[in-house]
């Protein structure tokens, strides 16, 4: 009776082989779940910019296309870009690790609705993104 001691090669290829398997399942979904994230986060800076304009507004009876001015700091890698008037905004937001057309908007009072890649707000406060 000899001692058998380890994995056969088999074994081993089909461990592999599974592994493969798994890896190429999850792989895209933690893709699709990291973009939901990233728009996530542009949602959410939109919805904290109005709320920064509107307490600028509330003091300095207009709005203002400074974040500076606005003590706003948008999520890590998110670009926001706002521009006011004295009775309107509007502003878009692009995350780094997507493409220039992606992202969210959304605009106040008079200001032009802004469109990013080829969506554009419907209502005033909406935010809107590319997915």
């Amino acid at each position: 009776m000899t001692d058998k001691h380890g994995f056969t090669l088999i074994e081993l290829l089909i461990v592999l082989v599974i592994i493969g398997i798994l890896a190429a399942i999850a792989v895209p979904q933690f893709s699709k779940a990291r973009e939901k994230a990233y728009f996530a986060a542009m949602k959410a800076d939109m919805r904290n910019l109005a709320a920064q304009q509107e307490l600028y507004y509330a003091t300095e009876y207009s709005y203002t296309s400074s974040l500076a001015d606005l003590g706003f700091v948008a999520s890590e890698a998110v670009n926001v870009t706002p521009v006011a008037s004295t009775s309107g905004w509007s502003a878009t937001a692009t995350h780094d690790a997507l493409g220039a057309s992606e992202g969210c908007a959304i605009y106040y009072g008079t200001a032009t609705p802004p469109t990013i890649g080829s969506v554009t707000p419907e209502a005033e406060g909406q935010v809107v993104c590319t997915q």
